[in-house]
């Protein structure tokens, strides 16, 4: 990354109060990923960039600094800012937590940049949710090197069959496993049918919908490690998809 950056589309994920006056910002940034800065001052009475470090509103920023934490230097709104609310405000902080605790400093991705942008603007739209995390989950997974294959056999590289069942090794994939099985007292063990859904983008099934919710965490879990996502405690009716 350049020690001088103008005008970089970026998105607030997170701030925390820095010194006296001032706010630490994790941005996610089209060019350089996420970036860490400090923004000088915003915590004061009347600031103006204390107004735009919202999470959920496009951005364009200038940062500079030879270190990776960086200075911002300037702050303005690109476009109208996003409101969420609710379960939506709830799904949009999960996937800014998931960007913050996955995403290497200063490590372009714009294709997941792409992805987050869908799944915000989704997210104040009236799309279902289960859908539109999951897409942004497989797709965070993909941009990370640790995609999920949802057509072949990890070890015989033959096509998923719809009428068989397969066991989920996060490292490597989908071992088919002989009958007979059950999914519900092996949460690892998925139909085949439900993955082939998957992997067309096909989630209006409620099956194969809580299939890929279990899919997706066992995925994340293992490159998130053992200390939980703050955001999913602030859902808290069993039926939310978090």
């Amino acid at each position: 990354m350049r020690n001088r950056v103008d005008l970089q589309p970026a998105y607030v994920l997170h701030t925390q109060a820095y010194q006296n006056t001032s706010l630490l910002v994790d941005f996610f940034c089209v060019d350089y990923g996420r970036v860490r800065a400090v923004a000088k001052g915003a915590r004061r009475a009347g600031s103006r960039s204390r107004s735009f470090l919202q999470p959920f509103q496009p951005l364009l920023i200038s940062l500079s600094g030879r270190s990776d934490l960086k200075n911002l230097l300037a702050v303005e709104g690109s476009v109208s800012g996003l409101t969420l609310q609710g379960v939506r405000l709830f799904s949009g902080l999960y996937i800014n937590e998931l960007l913050v605790r996955l995403l290497m400093p200063q490590e372009g991705i714009p294709e997941l940049y792409r992805s987050y942008q869908q799944a915000i603007i989704a997210l104040c739209g009236e799309a279902e949710l289960a859908p539109v995390l999951r897409r942004f989950e497989l797709s965070l997974l993909e941009a990370l090197g640790y995609g999920v294959d949802l057509q072949h056999d990890c070890y015989s590289a033959e096509a998923l069959d719809a009428d068989a069942h397969y066991l989920f090794h996060p490292d490597i994939g989908f071992e088919r496993v002989p009958p007979p099985v059950s999914t519900q007292t092996n949460p690892a063990v998925f139909c085949g049918h439900e993955l082939l859904a998957l992997h067309r983008g096909d989630l209006a099934d409620k099956a194969v919908s809580q299939a890929a919710l279990r899919l997706t965490r066992m995925a994340l879990q293992v490159h998130l490690g053992d200390k939980p996502l703050a955001s999913r405690s602030l859902f808290t009716r069993p039926s939310q998809d978090k």
